[in-house]
C-alpha cells in the first residue's frame, strides 16, 4: 500500500513475523524512516541500549519474553526509558489493550495494520517525543540531575547526567526499578514538601520535587546528600592550595581582585600573586577563562 505521508527518523520493529517485518520495513522506509528490526523481546532490549531508536513498534505475543515484559524492562532503564512504544497486536480483549498501556506503551494498533495510520501515529509521536527530548538536553545542559516519575514513584524519563549520577551512587537497575519507587510513592502521597535523603546507596543522593502542572506526573532534581562545597571541589580538582580555591571561587561569581582582596582580608598584591598561581595551575591566561574552566567543572559534578 502507497503511504503519502512523510516522516524522518529511527524506529525499531520489533516482531518475529517475517511476513509483518518486511511489510513494515518497506512501507517505513518508503516514508522516510530508518528501520531497525529485532525478532524477540530480549534482542529488542539490546538495540535500544546500544543505539536508542527514536520509537519502538512492538509485536505484543512472542515466544520467551513478550512484548509487555520487553516494554516493562525498557521503561525500568532510565536511560531508555522515554522511547514512546507502540504495541501491534492480534488481540482485541479491552484487558489486552489495558495491559499494553501498563507496561509503558504510548499507543495500540491491531493487525492487519492500517499502515496509513500507523505511519501517522508515529509521526505524532516522534514529534512529541523530539519537544520532551529538547527539554531534557536542555536541563542536561544547565546541570541539572532531573528525571519525572508518575505518582506511585515509577520513573518515566530521566536525563542521561542524571542516570550517570545514579549508576556512579552505587544504584543498581533493580533498584531503579524496585526500591527506589517504595521510597518515592509514600514521600510523594504526602505532598512532597521536604527533600527525601535515599541513604540506602554507597553514596546518598538528596531528591527535591519541583512544581508541576501535570497531576499524574512529578518532576524531581537529584544531587549528592553530602555534597563538598565549591571550594573543596576546587582544591582537589586542580591541586589548589585552600586560599587559592577561594579566590577561584569568588572570581567564579564576577568578583574583582579589589572585591576579592575585602572579603577575603588581604591585600590587592596579594590577590594578584594566588591568581598567577591559579592561571598556571588551570593552564589558562585570564581571569575570565579561569571562571569559565571553573564554572564548567563545577557544572558537570554536582
Amino acid at each position: 500500500m502507497k503511504v503519502n505521508s512523510k516522516c524522518s527518523g529511527v524506529v525499531l520493529i520489533v516482531d518475529d513475523n517475517p511476513e509483518t517485518i518486511s511489510m513494515l520495513n518497506t512501507t517505513l522506509s518508503e516514508v522516510g524512516l530508518t528501520v531497525l528490526v529485532a525478532l524477540s523481546g530480549q534482542q529488542a532490549l539490546t538495540i535500544a541500549k546500544r543505539i536508542k531508536p527514536e520509537i519502538i513498534l512492538m509485536d505484543a505475543m512472542m515466544p520467551e519474553m513478550d512484548g509487555f515484559e520487553a516494554c516493562r524492562r525498557i521503561k525500568s532503564d532510565a536511560l531508555i526509558a522515554h522511547i514512546p512504544v507502540i504495541f501491534m497486536t492480534g488481540l482485541h480483549a479491552s484487558e489486552d489493550i489495558v495491559r499494553g498501556f501498563d507496561a509503558g506503551g504510548i499507543d495500540y494498533v491491531t493487525k492487519p495494520i492500517d499502515v496509513q495510520g500507523l505511519v501517522a501515529r508515529i509521526g505524532a509521536q516522534l514529534t512529541n517525543s523530539r519537544i520532551a527530548n529538547g527539554a531534557r538536553q536542555a536541563l542536561d545542559t544547565l546541570g541539572q540531575y532531573s528525571l519525572s516519575v508518575d505518582l506511585n514513584g515509577k520513573i518515566l524519563w530521566s536525563t542521561p547526567n542524571t542516570h550517570n549520577l545514579m549508576n556512579s551512587s552505587g544504584a543498581t537497575p533493580d533498584w531503579i526499578a524496585d526500591t527506589l519507587p517504595g521510597q518515592l510513592q509514600p514521600w510523594l502521597a504526602e505532598g512532597a514538601k521536604q527533600p527525601l535523603r535515599l541513604e540506602d546507596l554507597a553514596q546518598p543522593l538528596l531528591v527535591t520535587a519541583q512544581e508541576s502542572e501535570d497531576a499524574d506526573e512529578r518532576l524531581l532534581v537529584l544531587e549528592l546528600a553530602n555534597k563538598p562545597n565549591d571550594e573543596e571541589l576546587l582544591r582537589e580538582k586542580f591541586g589548589l592550595t585552600a586560599r587559592e580555591a577561594e579566590v577561584l571561587t569568588w572570581i567564579s561569581k564576577g568578583k574583582t581582585n579589589h572585591e576579592i582582596a575585602i572579603i577575603l582580608d588581604f591585600s590587592p598584591r596579594t590577590a594578584n600573586k594566588h591568581l598567577e598561581q591559579i592561571f598556571r595551575k588551570l593552564n589558562v591566561e585570564n581571569r575570565t577563562t579561569a571562571a569559565a574552566v571553573s564554572l564548567r567543572y563545577l557544572s558537570q559534578i554536582k
